[in-house]
């Protein structure tokens, strides 16, 4: 059932964490498990109404969340004050599996848009390096045999910062982009024993973007690319230039940031 046209409106946003591995990505589809259609069942199973959630952007299979942010619109009577704000968080985060977690609610304007309004993203990459990983990260890092040259992946992460067209590092996706140019804002690698973490924020990411660029600092750990091939990779503009893309487990979105927000009317 879904609620009356005539009924008062607000909208709620939601910031989740979620493990990937047993969905086939964010975007409801038909006949398979999804982190949006489990959402959007969960706030079925408490409203009693269906509901449609939008999200900051669409993980794909067996990629993970931190952070991602998501939007719902419902009726106001629902959870219009505080109290009923924070019964509805709670009433939902028990609706929701182990593997979905509900980390914040709150009430944003009827105009805020998750994906349009972002002005930033941040996603971290984890990988195993040498030997196998521990079984609680099986699913949840990129397991990497051969010893890599952490010291030269962190010397090649200013190649990617800055201003660029990366359509080397975009795989081609079913909708159109008005443009390649993105900016990335940071690039780092962090070392824990046999992890490796790279985290990345940019004004945006193409598909796949990620996870190749990924690929291509691994190669420069296996000796198989340095700083120079990268640059001429970056500047060829064209995808067949930096071939492969490393696993979608080892990728997590960390954070979405957002310009600060008018308060919504009481």
């Amino acid at each position: 059932m879904s609620a009356p046209n005539d009924v008062v409106q607000i909208q709620l946003r939601m910031r989740l964490r979620y493990d990937g591995r047993g969905y086939r990505g964010w975007q409801r589809q038909p006949g398979s498990t999804t982190v949006q259609g489990t959402i959007e069942a969960a706030l079925a199973s408490v409203t009693g109404i269906e509901l449609r959630v939008r999200g900051s952007g669409r993980t794909d299979r067996g990629v993970h969340a931190e952070g991602q942010i998501a939007t719902v619109t419902l009726p106001a009577s629902l959870a219009a004050d505080p109290a009923g704000l924070e019964r509805f968080t709670a009433q939902l985060g028990d609706a929701l599996p182990q593997d979905i977690g509900l980390l914040e609610l709150d009430r944003v304007p009827l105009e805020f848009h998750p994906r349009e309004d972002a002005i930033a993203k941040r996603y971290r990459y984890e990988i195993w390096n040498g030997g196998k990983c521990p079984r609680a990260l099986e699913g949840r890092v990129w397991e990497v045999r051969r010893r890599l040259d952490v010291e030269a992946m962190r010397a090649a992460l200013p190649v990617f910062v800055g201003q660029h067209d990366f359509t080397s590092f975009a795989t081609r996706s079913n909708f159109e982009r008005v443009s390649s140019v993105r900016k990335v804002e940071a690039f780092t690698l962090a070392m824990e024993g046999r992890r490796v973490s790279l985290n990345i924020t940019a004004d945006g990411f193409l598909y796949k973007m990620v996870r190749n660029i990924v690929r291509a600092v691994a190669k420069v750990g296996e000796g198989r690319c340095d700083n120079a091939r990268l640059i001429q990779i970056l500047e060829a503009r064209d995808r067949a230039a930096a071939s492969g893309s490393a696993p979608a487990s080892g990728l997590f979105l960390d954070e979405v940031t957002y310009p600060p927000l008018p308060a919504p009317p009481a």
